[in-house]
């Protein structure tokens, strides 16, 4: 008989796990707290609109592929591409902005007009970007990291100061680059990492390879297809998914989780369990305190991710002089930087973004109007309150308004928030953070919270707040690398 695996929680790890398992002849149920799979990557329709509730960006288009593919099929068997060109649009003030070209020409083209003679540093940082990213990717964010001794490998120890782990990303733009918006597009990928560019190893320029080299995509419909596509291709390997699932308990017989309780009082037997929910819910509210990897004090000494003030917007009119990406950076990139990381505070002005994807895809809105998503990031642990949403709301309506030169305010006929207590209500985050732990270099590889429970022999952990670390591919790698872990000891 199959052993049998629960697999708490539905967005990318937790699916990725429950597909890889099932492949490989576990009995697989997946339970999820929420009506709607996918965690942050859930949608919700309102009066016409769709609205993707998390991630917007499709980058790594490899790591999409190269997920299908274990399972033989592809990612146009469940959604189709489309590139988008220009990438996306930064804006640093009025009459002022940067259009990031998808043809490398083009792209040297525009280093070249704010950096005359930038063109062979531009290519120096990719080619070293696209060895970090091919390293990176292939070596070091695979593995399961429950040991150092995993990286006592001749080739990845001498690969380490050419991946420049000891070197800032701020040093290292600054090093070949001079011209302050271009410094500003090269720094914006790692906002999102959790520290500021000067605290950030120089390795994660591997992002920059991701965007400038593999490009920027849009899955047509919406991002939530790759979680409809994920759910569809585990129902077709037998994985049973049961939503309004939430656990309340784990029940510990002797060195092995034997059973898993929810707030409804349903109760499953399990061989193995795998954590793909909040690591520090399951570990501080599910397990007892003789159970648990980690301390109250551990946690609270963890550098966070940024969490973030979110808002949907359904606007009754086409917008103009928006891409489908805009980066607002026309106030002190350095100073919101130092908000959300160095003194934890809401931004006096913060940088902002806005998705616009029925630009690319009308159908996600009702014709003629607009689907607009708002982001701000911010520190988490933040006071969350209406009237504080309410305020940033006004703050950047304003200046999106007087910078793409139109009124919007006036044609909003949809407008939801999202932020630290709605994080924490619907997915439990550790301090209503939006992306996990921070990347920094005493919390990479075997410096996370291990994959495995060190008490219990059958709990395993994946996402986020594990390896390899925040993001959508990341967390993709996570649910296969568990299962790998899993497969090993159990089959």
């Amino acid at each position: 008989m199959s052993k049998k695996v629960i697999v708490i929680g539905s967005g990318f790890a937790g699916l990725a796990a429950a597909c890889s398992l099932a492949a490989d002849g576990f009995s697989v149920t997946v339970l999820e707290k929420n009506a709607v799979p996918g965690g942050r990557a859930r949608k919700f329709t309102q009066d016409g609109f769709m609205f993707d509730m998390g991630p917007s960006w499709y980058w790594m288009p490899d790591v999409f592929e190269q997920f299908f593919a274990r399972f033989g099929k592809k990612v146009s068997d469940y959604y189709q591409l489309t590139r988008l060109d220009p990438s996306y649009r930064v804006w640093f003030g009025e009459h002022d902005q940067m259009d990031v070209p998808a043809n490398m020409e083009a792209l040297e083209a525009m280093f070249e007009h704010y950096e005359p003679g930038s063109t062979p540093q531009l290519r120096k940082f990719l080619k070293e970007a696209g060895y970090k990213y091919q390293v990176g990717m292939n070596d070091f964010v695979r593995k399961p990291s429950l040991s150092i001794l995993e990286f006592a490998d001749w080739r990845i120890i001498s690969s380490m100061f050419r991946l420049q782990m000891f070197t800032s990303m701020s040093k290292h733009v600054r090093q070949l680059f001079k011209n302050e918006k271009l410094i500003k597009l090269l720094e914006f990928p790692v906002l999102f990492l959790g520290a500021t560019p000067q605290n950030t190893p120089a390795l994660y320029s591997l992002m920059n390879y991701a965007d400038m080299q593999l490009g920027t995509w849009y899955p047509m419909g919406g991002m939530h297809l790759i979680i409809d596509g994920m759910m569809e291709l585990a129902t077709e390997l037998g994985v049973e998914i049961l939503l309004n699932q939430e656990v309340s308990q784990l029940e510990v017989q002797e060195k092995s989780v034997s059973k898993v309780i929810t707030t409804d009082g349903n109760t499953y037997s399990a061989d193995v369990v795998v954590g793909a929910a909040d690591y520090h819910h399951i570990e501080t509210k599910l397990l007892p305190p003789q159970a648990r990897n980690y301390s109250d004090r551990y946690w609270e000494s963890r550098t966070m991710a940024p969490s973030c003030l979110l808002y949907y917007v359904g606007v009754n009119k086409r917008l103009k002089n928006l891409l489908h990406h805009n980066l607002f950076f026309d106030t002190d990139f350095g100073l919101h930087a130092k908000e959300i990381y160095d003194t934890p505070k809401w931004p006096e002005q913060p940088l902002f973004y806005v998705s616009a994807p029925s630009i690319t895809d009308p159908n996600i809105a009702p014709e003629g109007h607009e689907n607009l998503f708002f982001l701000i990031p911010v520190a988490p642990g933040l006071e969350d309150t209406p009237e504080i949403r309410e305020k940033y709301f006004d703050v950047i309506l304003k200046r999106l308004e007087h910078l793409t030169e139109q009124p919007i305010r006036e044609h909003i006929v949809y407008n939801r928030s999202y932020a630290h207590a709605d994080f924490v209500q619907d997915y439990h985050a550790f301090k209503g953070n939006a992306y996990g732990l921070a990347n920094t270099l005493l919390q990479t590889a075997f410096l996370k919270p291990s994959l495995k429970n060190r008490h219990l022999d059958n709990l395993y952990y994946t996402g986020q707040l594990t390896v390899p670390g925040p993001g959508v591919p990341p967390s993709l790698i996570s649910g296969q690398v568990v299962a790998s872990e899993i497969q090993q000891k159990f089959k």
